[in-house]
């Protein structure tokens, strides 16, 4: 799956927790990954790990997406899983992603 550019936007990633899947824009639950326009330069560093680790983790994989309704802005909001397992969880474990306890945390 391809970082997202510019352009349609049909399967890509676009950072550690959104993507889109046949037009569809979803937001990953659960937790929340560093902004790739984040706030200093450690977060858009690790904003660009999470988003390539979710990448490689959807990449030759078959995966299955549960759909939880939208959030605020229209984004189906989802949990995604590769051989059973939690993308997010994955990405929480590896220090890419905050558990989500409501509000973003700091990266800087």
């Amino acid at each position: 799956m391809p970082i997202c550019g510019s352009g349609q936007r049909v399967n890509c990633v676009v950072d550690g927790d959104t993507i889109w899947i046949n037009r569809e824009k979803f937001r990953l639950e659960g937790f929340n990954a560093p902004e790739m326009n984040g706030s200093c330069d450690r977060e858009r560093r690790l904003a660009v790990q999470a988003r390539d680790e979710l990448r490689r983790a959807l990449n030759g994989h078959r995966f299955t997406i549960e759909r939880n309704g939208q959030d605020r802005y229209g984004r189906t909001l989802a949990t995604i899983r590769v051989e059973g397992r939690d993308v997010g969880q994955g990405l929480i474990r590896k220090g890419l992603a905050h558990e989500w306890r409501g509000f973003k945390e700091n990266w800087c």
